[in-house]
């Protein structure tokens, strides 16, 4: 059966909200921040498990979370060694029988900057995500959509790293992955930025 590489990513560096963030959400071992990371999501769903075992057998990485539907699967591998996470990823595409640029190029569905938020918009946003940090009243906010969804875990590191920012939010199952982050204008703006450039720099084929 032909199996299609959704997303495939790799994170050299966690950082520290990404991280915790992840740790809220995973099901398995927790990661933390400079842990490498690599994010696979397949179609169809089922052949997840496979590639499971395949990466945990060839090396020492961790299994930080696995998602199986129907239409994709989705894995979270990490560890402290770049070098197992990297041999890990090897391991995968050698499975696979594919290359890493043959994943789906991904897709910028939305993107914007709202600054100066209202205190109500503000109330509202925080009740919705209860996994994050929290929006404050006056901070702007960045909002990026991307398809396949586990883009957003990369763009969401790059981001962190390039701006003293406040992740709200970062959702990467599902048809669409949504990355919400908050704070001072011109972080905001650097963040957005750096997000933006790096999930346009990712090689892919259009499905």
């Amino acid at each position: 059966m032909n199996i299609d590489i959704k997303t495939y990513v790799f994170i050299d560096s966690l950082q520290p909200q990404l991280a915790a963030y992840m740790g809220s959400v995973a099901q398995g071992f927790l990661p933390v921040p400079g842990d490498a990371c690599l994010w696979l999501e397949v179609a169809p769903g089922m052949a997840i498990h496979r590639l499971t075992d395949v990466a945990l057998k060839a090396t020492r990485v961790h299994l930080g979370q696995q998602v199986v539907e129907r239409a994709f699967g989705s894995l979270v591998i990490h560890h402290r060694d770049q070098s197992d996470v990297l041999e890990a990823g090897r391991a995968l595409l050698g499975q696979l029988r594919a290359r890493e640029e043959q994943r789906q190029r991904c897709r910028i569905a939305w993107q914007e900057i709202i600054r100066a938020i209202t205190p109500d918009h503000a109330v509202l946003i925080n009740r919705q995500n209860r996994r994050g940090s929290m929006i404050l009243p006056g901070q702007s906010l960045f909002i990026l959509e991307t398809e396949p969804a586990g883009y957003i875990v990369y763009a969401a590191n790059e981001a962190e790293k390039a701006a003293r920012v406040t992740l709200i939010d970062a959702r990467a199952v599902g048809a669409f992955g949504r990355l919400t982050m908050a704070g001072r204008e011109a972080d905001i703006d650097a963040a957005a930025a750096a997000a933006i450039t790096a999930v346009n720099a990712l090689s892919g084929v259009d499905w």
